[in-house]
């Protein structure tokens, strides 16, 4: 594999539907490093990655990835986000991983087939081909995401509360694909609600509420003060305002 991404962030700010959601983040994702993403509900976790994607634009300050490029990013948005409706099988979403290498509408011969079938079966889903996305619970569900980002096979990994909602035999399956895929150099951030599993095995914490309370080793972030200071702080939020209007630093 190639060198690792990296993503600089200077005196960041973000709004989503006009309303500020991070205020003048300054910091760097290393190449390599495993981040979460922490804070207190509408602190501006999702809307964090949705601008180190694209999908969001700066009202101040920039974001710079380095070492990737769009096609090296994988992006996985919170479950509820998603459509499950659309009727398509198991094997044909977790073959999406693939489009990278041969378009979306190229047909999958014996060996990509192949591939797709071992991702199902890394991710407990062997089997489970045929089934249609919308009949599967939504551990099987999120496994089947997750097959999709293996055959991706990107260099940045960018998940939004990858383990909410997802029965805790899932999650720590799929925390455990995660950590493969950092061990192999992958520069990958989360958004997580779950401070044990953070704390447990994730190396680098962001801790946000708007703006940034720490960053850095995660245990030397997600310490109690450091999580009060957040909760007072998106207490104290006035959640009307329009801009952000502190000056840049």
């Amino acid at each position: 594999m190639t060198a690792s991404p990296s993503i600089h962030c200077r005196d960041l700010t973000l709004s989503y539907r006009r309303h500020p959601a991070v205020h003048h983040l300054t910091g760097t994702f290393a190449p390599g490093s495993f981040t979460a993403i922490v804070g207190p509900n509408g602190a501006g976790k999702s809307t964090l990655l949705k601008g180190i994607v694209g999908l969001v634009r700066p009202d101040g300050g920039t974001i710079e990835v380095t070492g990737a490029r769009r096609s090296d990013i994988a992006y996985l948005p919170q479950q509820a986000a998603l459509d499950r409706g659309f009727p398509m099988r198991v094997l044909d979403l977790a073959a999406m991983g693939l489009w990278r290498r041969t378009g979306p509408f190229r047909r999958i011969g014996a060996a990509l087939l192949g591939e797709v079938e071992a991702a199902l079966d890394a991710v407990g889903l062997s089997g489970f081909e045929d089934r249609m996305v919308g009949s599967l619970s939504g551990g099987q569900f999120q496994r089947a995401l997750f097959a999709r980002l293996l055959l991706q096979d990107a260099r940045l990994i960018l998940l939004d509360e990858p383990f909410a909602a997802i029965d805790a035999r899932t999650a720590d399956a799929l925390l455990g694909l995660v950590g493969r895929w950092h061990g192999e150099g992958r520069t990958i951030i989360a958004v997580l609600h779950d401070f044990h599993a953070v704390r447990q095995h994730i190396p680098e914490t962001l801790l946000i509420a708007r703006d940034p309370i720490a960053w850095g080793p995660t245990s030397e972030v997600m310490t109690e003060a450091n999580i009060a200071r957040s909760r007072g702080l998106d207490e104290a939020f006035d959640t009307d305002a329009e801009l952000c209007e502190r000056p840049a630093a």
